[in-house]
């Protein structure tokens, strides 16, 4: 079975984007006023709780992707039994996530307050709060979650997206009148495990409509499953790394500086993740697609593909690093006010490592449709002991900023060329790596040349913090910025296949 790529693709993001905007705009609202009626040390304190909860998901260690990766064959050659068996599997593992995370989850309550520096409100039961957080999570394992993983593999996160835009419209707006009219933390976050059970349900009678043939039943070969479990094995890896990045970075700087640098990282880092989450959306909605090409196509066809798509992607991520680098400051100014915001250094970095995070997008993508997980292994573990080692070392000296550089120096040094010459070496070749990291280095060196050119028209005619010299870059950022990236790269966009590709799709509704 072929899925309809492009279209799936197209669909995809654009339900994707509605959504991110969506999910970015209230839960914006909320946080402001979280800050504004209760203080920002509260915002931290949920930060840092979700930051911990985050680290034990990792008990799910990537079972979920593995499943969805298992499923592209058995989609292509329209094997409807293993992919109810594969199913089954999902099911019975997700329950077993479910009772680990609980557990885990219990047994770190006596220790909630060592990594709270003093600055916790007096008012909070922190261990209450926590539970909130942790039946958030167990619930969703439990609540037909496993569900999720056909419309991945079928490439129709359309779905999932449309039932995620409803939800991030509700439950923002509950949780803004239970903040305006009653200003009580608790139930503020017990909305998040309601929510959670709203969505499960909701999508489980869903995929009971639209794929009805798809049941738990049946079992999985033993081989089959032995390759299943492999693959979450270099997944679960993997996933350390990944969240002593995310995760550890908050849970840092709540036990080395405090929770009131927690709320100032997490508005930054918000920020900086709604728009990396834009692109992301790209991602995922061609993720089921790449699969499905690989187990079609030659070895030419999708290395043509990998550098298409690379650039289309880089071109974007350097737009929207300029952006952040324009409106990053002025947009903190009006919304939190100077005395939440970091100096200029620490944007900077932030944007760095924005930058360094799309860099690895694509390959990810890739990577994720071959199936490298295990291949990473050894990176992933080298990352996940870097990230800790450097947190430590910087944050002592540095604080903050100290955090910022530790994931940055993993990010480009581990994350992006390790792993990248990995793939390369596995499924394309060694010269095309090096001028993959070429490719690289010009998209960022003239995403840097723009980036200057228009920081000194602003630095001298529009510097001063306002909402009309916001608006003024804003049209900057969004008009002029775009135009002159068509025009340097004009002759890669010509000769770009996915472009006519698309262009032709437009041309024929």
């Amino acid at each position: 079975m072929r899925l309809e790529r492009t279209k799936n693709t197209l669909r995809n993001s654009f339900w994707g984007v509605v959504n991110q905007i969506i999910q970015n705009l209230l839960p914006f609202v909320t946080r402001t006023l979280l800050i504004k009626l209760l203080g920002a040390e509260y915002l931290g304190l949920n930060n840092l709780f979700a930051s911990i909860l985050q680290f034990l998901n990792l008990a799910e260690a990537g079972f979920g992707v593995a499943i969805v990766y298992s499923m592209y064959k058995p989609i292509a050659d329209n094997d409807k039994d293993t992919i109810c068996a594969l199913l089954n599997l999902f099911r019975k593992i997700y329950r077993i996530v479910g009772f680990v995370v609980l557990c885990v989850g219990l047994l770190i309550l006596p220790f909630l307050k060592f990594f709270i520096k003093a600055d916790c409100p007096n008012d909070v039961n922190i261990y209450l709060l926590y539970c909130i957080y942790l039946a958030n999570s167990v619930l969703s394992y439990f609540l037909f979650a496993y569900k999720n993983s056909l419309f991945n593999a079928f490439q129709r996160n359309d779905r999932l997206s449309q039932i995620d835009t409803f939800i991030s419209i509700f439950k923002p707006v509950v949780q803004i009148i239970i903040l305006l009219f009653f200003k009580n933390l608790y139930v503020y976050t017990i909305i998040i495990p309601v929510m959670t059970i709203t969505k499960n349900i909701t999508i489980s009678v869903l995929a009971s409509k639209v794929y009805p043939e798809y049941v738990c039943k049946g079992f999985i070969a033993k081989e089959q499953k032995k390759d299943i479990y492999k693959k979450t094995l270099g997944l679960f890896i993997s996933k350390i790394s990944q969240t002593t990045r995310d995760s550890f970075d908050s849970i840092f700087i709540s036990y080395f500086i405090g929770l009131m640098t927690v709320a100032i990282y997490s508005n930054y880092y918000y920020i900086m993740n709604a728009v990396h989450g834009f692109l992301v959306i790209i991602c995922m909605s061609m993720t089921a697609g790449v699969g499905n090409f690989i187990a079609n196509e030659n070895k030419d066809k999708v290395e043509e593909l990998f550098d298409s798509i690379t650039f289309l992607y880089m071109v974007a991520s350097g737009w929207c690093f300029i952006c952040l680098m324009v409106l990053y400051q002025p947009f903190m100014n009006i919304w939190v006010g100077n005395e939440l915001m970091f100096n200029n250094k620490g944007v900077v970095l932030l944007c760095i490592y924005f930058y360094l995070m799309a860099m690895g997008d694509i390959k990810g993508v890739f990577s994720g449709a071959f199936g490298m997980w295990w291949d990473f292994k050894y990176c992933s573990v080298i990352e996940a002991f870097s990230n800790l080692l450097l947190n430590l070392i910087l944050a002592r000296k540095f604080g903050i900023y100290g955090i910022l550089l530790g994931t940055i120096i993993n990010l480009f040094a581990i994350n992006f060329i390790f792993t990248s010459y990995i793939l390369f070496k596995k499924h394309f070749s060694i010269k095309s790596f090096f001028l993959y990291l070429l490719d690289h280095f010009k998209y960022f060196a003239i995403t840097l040349a723009i980036f200057f050119f228009f920081d000194i028209f602003i630095r001298n005619f529009i510097s001063e913090y306002s909402i009309i010299n916001f608006i003024i870059k804003i049209l900057i950022c969004f008009i002029f910025v775009p135009v002159i990236y068509f025009f340097v790269f004009s002759y890669k966009f010509k000769r770009n296949e996915i472009v006519r590709r698309i262009l032709n799709k437009i041309r024929k509704q």
